[in-house]
């Protein structure tokens, strides 16, 4: 158990914990939130012996093995593969043990070694430590390059790799996702439900919170509180709590009112795509939640230039690439005003290389691009961020972008994004990666974009500023592309997908929970139709031959039950959703909240939880299924 009593901590002039009490009890998986700053990175400190408490105690079981996530790396002149198998420390004593027996020919603590090596796993780590680089976006040609030949946001998946192969009791992740794309995202989302052990999580992601954490631990002014539940949960019980404050229910009123108005606006076109009636049901949900966000510090919008082209943007046959080298071929785009499309692919598929050619930031490589006689870009990338002019405060920033504007409707425009009071006039230079962030959306704001480009734009973004984003996204009037590995931000913010694979940039017809299928299918349907295609092996016997294809055909007619399994599955969740959003409808109805209702409020969140619980537990078996499917079509590949 993880045990904090009266505890208080301060950091400089900040408060960050004041007298809190906390009990985390073995085998939790909890999501640690609160805005950027109010200390969870800290917390995280003292939970690896880094930081002292200045009052109060905290406790945890001796014996505990504690691996971290780390946020750089200092060993650079190690193999991709071996650094990861650094973390497992165990291993490496063992080896290092072996090693020093076998120089001193000590034949019997070598056979002890041995054995011992077998009982931990350590002959499979190799393959272990590769598959976690492969769930991560590694190619198996980069696992054997040397750590310094990556850039940094490889290396945090580097780090990240490393804290997964530990042997720990207590894993601490702190924004683990911020560095991948979303196939990597949610590879690691279902690893993580499979983990033993104790997690504590630090994550803006609320998707991935909903489904690997089962409590919360709100840090706020200084208190810790606890939550059972996932993001969902918490978000509706907060709700709950503030909605009976007069001003909490004006605000929400606001919000629905806002929220209803752009669900009217685009319920015309909600036949269109299934994905259409899948973000109506979140825009809907968001209605009940509106109030735990009411005291958010932020607020702002994307205006757009009066002016618009029809179409904005054309990519007629285009390839496109870098340095003659060609990634996508035969692009055609033609972007309208009002269309919201998301990207998905693997990463390296090209989705940034879609981005950066609409951008004009790469030429093509053939075809065409034709501007729109009154296209603005508004752009947003991790470099933008980087192109920050350390030594200029943010209303310095914004002067040189709008000379002719007043300081103090500047100073009003910037309190939207956070910066208040003299918050505007410190350097860029002291910034955390979120505070840049908000920054580099501020200059985008204001620039009044007719097409906003926006390539994974919540990283380093707490929970409150990508609320605001949504918010603000499903507002703007102009076109959007979006590149994120945020569920929750393309869920409410897009209305169609365009898939980018294999060269090709197509249409994908279905939701997010269908792309999640549809990766673990493709990764499926590949390794069958290759091992139908395999050619036997040079030097193999006719008997062997006959064996090895017995054995491929076993596992293939092993797949089809499997495949089955998964798609009833898949039906029962459908069926479970259906109930859960007849329910949400009823909840959304504001009535419902006032103080007379309390009794049936009560009997429907009763009602709300056990239905998510149930379809909480058929999405673990459809993850079981579908991950045996996906050992078995390993198997297979493997062998072939």
């Amino acid at each position: 158990m993880i045990e904090l009593i009266q505890l208080s901590l301060q950091r400089g002039k900040n408060q960050l914990l004041q007298q809190v009490d906390l009990r985390l009890h073995v085998g939790y998986k909890v999501g640690l939130i609160g805005a950027n700053g109010s200390g969870k990175s800290s917390l995280f400190k003292m939970l690896l012996g880094e930081l002292e408490a200045d009052a109060g105690d905290l406790r945890l079981p001796a014996q505990w093995r504690i691996a971290h996530m780390a946020q750089e790396s200092h060993t650079l002149d190690r193999a991709a593969v071996e650094y990861v198998l650094d973390g497992d420390s165990e291993l490496r004593q063992v080896q290092q043990e072996l090693a020093l027996a076998e120089q001193q020919v000590d034949s019997l603590h070598v056979g002890e070694l041995h054995a011992k090596l077998a009982a931990i796993n350590g002959y499979s780590a190799d393959a272990r430590a590769r598959q976690l680089l492969s769930g991560l976006g590694f190619h198996e040609s980069e696992m054997d390059r040397q750590v310094a030949e990556f850039s940094g946001g490889w290396r945090i998946r580097l780090n990240l790799a490393q804290a997964l192969m530990s042997r720990s009791d207590l894993l601490l992740l702190d924004e683990p996702t911020n560095h991948l794309d979303l196939d990597a995202t949610l590879w690691l989302e279902q690893w993580l439900k499979t983990l033993e052990g104790t997690l504590i999580l630090i994550s803006h992601d609320r998707d991935f919170l909903d489904r690997v954490v089962g409590h919360i631990v709100h840090l706020d002014k200084a208190k810790l509180t606890l939550y059972k539940g996932n993001y969902s949960a918490f978000e509706t019980l907060r709700a709950e709590k503030l909605s009976h404050q007069k001003a909490a229910f004006e605000k929400q009123q606001q919000r629905i009112g806002e929220i209803e108005s752009f669900v009217r606006r685009f319920k015309a076109q909600a036949t269109k795509a299934k994905q259409a009636q899948s973000r109506i049901k979140e825009l809907e949900r968001m209605e009940r939640i509106a109030p735990a966000h009411v005291d958010s510090p932020f607020s702002f919008s994307f205006q757009c230039t009066h002016k618009m082209s029809s179409p904005l943007l054309v990519l007629d046959k285009a390839e496109l690439g870098y340095a003659g080298k060609s990634i996508i071929k035969e692009c055609t785009l033609q972007l309208l005003p009002e269309m919201r499309i998301g990207l998905l692919g693997a990463n390296g598929a090209g989705k940034s290389t879609v981005i950066k050619s609409l951008m004009a930031d790469i030429e093509l490589l053939a075809g065409e691009r034709r501007a729109g006689e009154n296209l603005r870009i508004g752009y947003f990338a991790q470099h933008q961020l980087e192109a920050l002019d350390l030594d200029a405060s943010p209303l310095l920033h914004l002067q040189r972008q709008a000379p002719d504007a007043s300081e103090q409707r500047i100073r009003d425009y910037l309190g939207g994004f956070g910066f208040r009071g003299d918050d505007c006039l410190d350097p860029v230079k002291l910034f955390s990666g979120g505070e840049k962030a908000r920054l580099a959306l501020a200059l985008i704001a204001w620039q009044e974009p007719n097409l906003l480009l926006m390539d994974e734009p919540t990283n380093h973004l707490d929970l409150e500023v990508r609320h605001a984003l949504t918010l603000a996204l499903q507002s703007f009037p102009g076109a959007l592309i979006l590149v994120s590995h945020d569920r929750h931000l393309l869920r409410n913010c897009v209305d169609e997908f365009l898939l980018v694979s294999d060269g090709q940039v197509t249409p994908f017809e279905g939701d997010l929970n269908d792309y999640g299928r549809w990766l673990t299918e493709a990764a499926a349907n590949r390794i069958v139709v290759e091992s139908d295609n395999s050619e036997p092996v040079g030097g193999e016997s006719s008997q062997d031959r006959k064996e090895r294809k017995r054995l491929e055909a076993a596992r293939r007619k092993q797949l089809a039950p499997l495949r089955k399994r998964v798609e009833k599955l898949e039906l029962q969740m459908e069926s479970q959703e259906a109930e859960i959003n007849q329910l949400n409808d009823q909840l959304a109805d504001p009535v419902l909240y006032e103080d007379g209702n309390k009794l049936q409020l009560k009997q429907l969140l009763q009602q709300q939880a056990q239905l998510q619980q149930l379809s909480g537990d058929t999405e673990q078996q459809w993850v079981a299924s579908a991950e045996e499917l996906e050992s078995l079509t390993e198997q297979v590949d493997s062998d072939s």
